[in-house]
């Protein structure tokens, strides 16, 4: 994991949430089974291309995406956990 993913995931974990959850071709960062809910930490290397079709492949499986700047998270990490339990 990355050191924002490390961050969220300190602050997380134990709220329903799986780190580096393998679904079809994809890992998705954090998932919530219950909510239905991926969260990914976006980095500055994402492709833009790619990161469509994967929220495309997550919608068609009713999973709703949540992506949060790599940056954002670095700043303020407890902001952002707080964003993310308040889904």
């Amino acid at each position: 994991m990355s050191l924002p993913e490390v961050l969220v995931w300190q602050r997380i974990r134990g709220r329903g949430f799986r780190r580096q959850h393998p679904l079809g071709p994809y890992i998705l960062d954090f998932y919530h089974p219950r909510d239905r809910l991926c969260i990914e930490i976006d980095g500055q290397q994402h492709d833009a291309a790619h990161d469509a079709r994967r929220d495309a492949f997550l919608a068609d499986a009713d999973i709703r995406t949540i992506r949060i700047p790599a940056l954002d998270v670095l700043r303020d990490p407890d902001t952002a956990a707080e964003y993310i339990l308040s889904l």
